[in-house]
């Protein structure tokens, strides 16, 4: 196995532990039964690895294809479901785990996508995919508005750590030293926002002015 082929399984796997540990976490917060919680952690897990795979050929999904993926939320879940007094000591924590997930996941989904020859426009957004898909899917079933939809610096996040994987491919870096590189941009990116308030303009619904100022 190639190290790039390794970094993506690795990544994978830690991915998948910490995006199911932010789903779990939610799961309890919003108060959640024990299937509930599980079902959360699974989904969010998986969610944007699937789309990935599904974009780039890559059938059936890793996800799917073998029980470690499962194996890893369902512990992950039973972690937080049992102690998550011990998780919630941390400030935020389905953010925080949830920052981890991402960049974990960009990353691997753009190296992956590479791999399969996918060019590197589509190579980094198919990574920016692999990080939001979970949270996203995780969002929706606890009726919440997608973090990817508001002023928070998220999507962002995880594009430009997928762009460094795609700049170091370029000029032939080392895949596990430049994968190290864009997991902390992103992960420091989202923290910022989150600890920061850095934030992406947004749109004013209103025009400067009174109303009767408005041209006809």
């Amino acid at each position: 196995m190639s190290s790039a082929a390794l970094l993506v399984r690795v990544l994978d796997l830690v991915g998948t532990f910490v995006f199911a540990i932010s789903g779990a976490a939610l799961g309890v917060e919003r108060g959640m039964d024990l299937f509930g919680v599980l079902v959360l952690a699974f989904v969010t897990a998986v969610a944007g690895g699937i789309a990935r795979d599904v974009l780039i050929g890559a059938v059936p999904p890793e996800s799917i294809a073998n029980w470690h993926n499962l194996a890893l939320a369902v512990v992950a879940g039973l972690l937080v479901f049992r102690f998550f007094r011990l998780f919630y000591r941390l400030q935020q924590p389905v953010q925080f785990f949830d920052a981890a997930g991402l960049g974990v996941f960009a990353i691997a989904g753009t190296q992956k996508a590479l791999d399969y020859g996918v060019n590197w426009p589509m190579a980094a957004v198919l990574g920016m995919i692999s990080g939001i898909g979970g949270g996203m899917v995780r969002d929706v079933l606890t009726a919440q508005v997608p973090t990817v939809l508001r002023a928070d610096i998220y999507a962002v996040a995880a594009l430009a750590g997928a762009l460094v994987v795609v700049a170091g491919s370029a000029i032939g870096l080392q895949p596990v030293a430049v994968g190290l590189v864009g997991i902390a941009l992103c992960v420091f990116l989202r923290l910022m926002a989150l600890y920061r308030g850095w934030k992406l303009p947004v749109a004013s619904a209103k025009p400067s002015g009174s109303a009767g100022n408005l041209p006809p």
